[in-house]
């Protein structure tokens, strides 16, 4: 017989107070007279400690019914429970095998273990735990769940849709099984299907404000954006709160070109999570689209001060700094984003560019090498290394650097006259002229360009006779 009147509302035990003072009262009726006065008052601690996260006076109680009664197989479930909130898988697995020794048919305990196997990263053997309930009992929903999960968290989305549709197939109102059928489907990019189920999950649990996230989502990969912003509306409806909604509902704003509206999503999103760089860099994204690059700027900078390892808002706000001819602080820039990823092109392609503009042709031909080193097949990079090499008068490297240009794309007349130009430097007067031809037959207007720089050769008749327009 308990040692204490036990025999309160579950709202009483929702107190953190109430609680310990029972806990108090338990333990001292324990020192007074033993376990035995009080094991069901034990029992039901031990069931409120789970629900309510109090693992170390879960363990205390536990511990002290398994000495006492250390073949009940129902307490080395719980130690096992106690010991998975805190992480520690291997012996929690331990107690549950003692669980199944003393009661091998017991689903919930193949349940806890597949979940020990789990945060352990033993797949495989949560698989076996979870197939071994499916024997057990073919008609139980859950083990059919759990191993959808496992699947769907190795990517293995067809087996996952089969479990989770088992599932559903068992129990018609398994709410979370359609949800996460729905995630599969989206995920193996099925949207009429991910959507469909969506739905029907929204039929179930209607106020589900990440049921409607996620259905705008797909619907949005769908491409129907206005419908999407709508399902982000029910969301936030549910929940004004849910920052990802808000997010997500400017970013198909402002793929309809409704950029205020998208920026006042963004910045409500950034209101909700001050932690949240994405947003900042998307507003100062639409500010620049917009030519407000003062505004642009001060939210790229906002992105960085959060995450100033965040390359791409480097990036994009040295370009800014370009276009307001802030050039030094678009270059600190741009020599940011590299140190952050040293094989991102855009990044060694802006500052080649930026480095060709202040006049530091030696440091840009260096940049552009270097983003040749990471798409090596780039043609306009190696047109502009060729250009740059040829105005510092690197003729050999410059024609080394046409020819890859002409590799890349056999019609760029711009090449074959540039290339002409340098054999004319070298005085290889029969391949500057092949080279001319070969321009002239593909953009004729290249003739008139000739003619403006090099007046002289044109009105030549050696000259013409070598192009062969004298008969």
């Amino acid at each position: 017989m308990s040692g204490f009147d036990f025999d309160y509302s579950d709202d009483y035990y929702n107190e953190a107070g109430n609680l310990d003072e029972e806990i108090r009262k338990c333990k001292e009726s324990i020192e007074h007279g033993g376990v035995y006065g009080c094991t069901e008052s034990i029992e039901e601690l031990i069931q409120l400690c789970l629900e309510s996260d109090r693992v170390e006076d879960g363990l205390f109680f536990v511990n002290l019914m398994l000495d006492t009664f250390p073949y009940n197989s129902e307490y080395w479930l719980k130690k096992g429970s106690f010991l998975i909130a805190i992480g520690e898988y291997v012996d929690a697995i331990d107690c549950f095998n003692k669980s199944l020794s003393l009661n091998p048919g017991d689903a919930d305990t193949y349940l806890e273990k597949a979940a020990a196997e789990e945060s352990l990263g033993l797949l495989d053997d949560a698989k076996e735990s979870l197939k071994t309930i499916i024997l057990m009992e073919p008609n139980n929903e859950e083990p059919y769940f759990e191993l959808g999960l496992l699947n769907q968290r190795e990517e293995k989305f067809d087996d996952a849709v089969k479990c989770f549709k088992k599932a559903i197939e068992i129990d018609p109102e398994f709410s979370e099984a359609y949800y996460e059928l729905g995630f599969c489907y989206e995920s193996a990019q099925q949207y009429n299907k991910a959507l469909e189920i969506y739905e029907k999950y929204i039929d179930l649990e209607p106020y589900s404000a990440s049921a409607w996230y996620n259905r705008g989502i797909v619907l949005g990969k769908m491409n129907l954006l206005e419908k999407s912003i709508e399902s982000y509306d029910f969301s936030l409806a549910i929940n004004e709160d849910f920052a990802s909604a808000w997010f997500n509902k400017g970013n198909a704003l402002a793929d309809l070109g409704r950029y205020q509206d998208a920026i006042e999503c963004f910045k409500k999103s950034f209101e909700l999570d001050k932690y949240d760089e994405a947003s900042s860099y998307n507003i100062a994204n639409i500010y620049e689209e917009l030519g407000d690059l003062v505004n642009a700027v001060k939210y790229y900078t906002e992105a960085v001060k959060i995450n100033d390892e965040y390359y791409e808002a480097y990036l994009a706000r040295g370009f800014c700094y370009d276009s307001m001819g802030k050039f030094q602080l678009a270059l600190k820039d741009f020599n940011r984003a590299i140190s952050l990823s040293k094989d991102n092109v855009e990044a060694w392609y802006a500052k080649a560019d930026l480095e060709y503009s202040l006049g530091k042709l030696q440091e840009a031909i260096k940049s552009y090498k270097e983003a040749i080193k990471i798409e090596p097949a780039n043609f306009e990079i190696w047109s502009n290394l060729a250009e740059t090499l040829f105005e510092v008068g690197d003729w050999l490297e410059a024609l080394n650097a046409f020819n890859v240009c002409i590799n890349l794309n056999s019609v760029d007349a711009s090449s074959y006259y540039n290339k002409a130009k340098i054999n004319f430097i070298l005085s290889r007067t029969q391949e500057a002229v092949d080279c001319l031809k070969t321009a002239f037959s593909i953009d004729p207007n290249i003739r008139n360009e000739f003619a403006k720089e090099y007046p002289e050769i044109k009105s030549s008749k050696l000259f013409k006779k070598l192009l062969g327009e004298l008969e």
